[in-house]
């Protein structure tokens, strides 16, 4: 028992302690990358099951979130994709209006000549 070193027995529990912690925090990282979730301090904290502090005060945790909450925020989300969509589609559908309302009144200048030659022959049999 004259071997115990107290100070090198609390080196090691906190080294396994923050393993421990550095463990379940790339865990969760894991688990939200592929839920498809957003990286940052809350969600992985919470996913984790950590303290926010812990996550704020670990150099290595905190790179990690930072990075990836970095790479997430040049990923275009879902709602930006459809608004691009929205307005790809809205120049195709006012194109697409603007060639009808041309067809359209094509029409209705060939059928007021019809309507024309129509009133001109009723009146010649008068």
């Amino acid at each position: 028992m004259s071997n115990y070193d107290r100070k090198e027995h609390l080196k090691q529990l906190h080294a396994e302690r923050r393993a421990n912690t550095r463990k379940k925090v790339d865990e969760a990282i894991q688990r939200l990358i592929k839920a498809n979730k957003a990286i940052n301090f809350n969600s992985v904290a919470q996913e984790a099951g950590v303290t926010k502090a812990t996550s704020y005060n670990n150099a290595d945790i905190r790179e990690s979130i930072e990075t990836l909450r970095h790479q997430q925020s040049q990923v275009p989300t879902p709602a930006q994709v459809k608004r691009e969509m929205d307005k790809n589609n809205k120049d195709a559908i006012i194109a697409s209006l603007k060639r009808k309302i041309k067809k359209l009144e094509e029409e209705n200048k060939q059928l007021r000549k019809q309507v024309k030659i129509s009133y001109a022959d009723i009146y010649k049999k008068l």
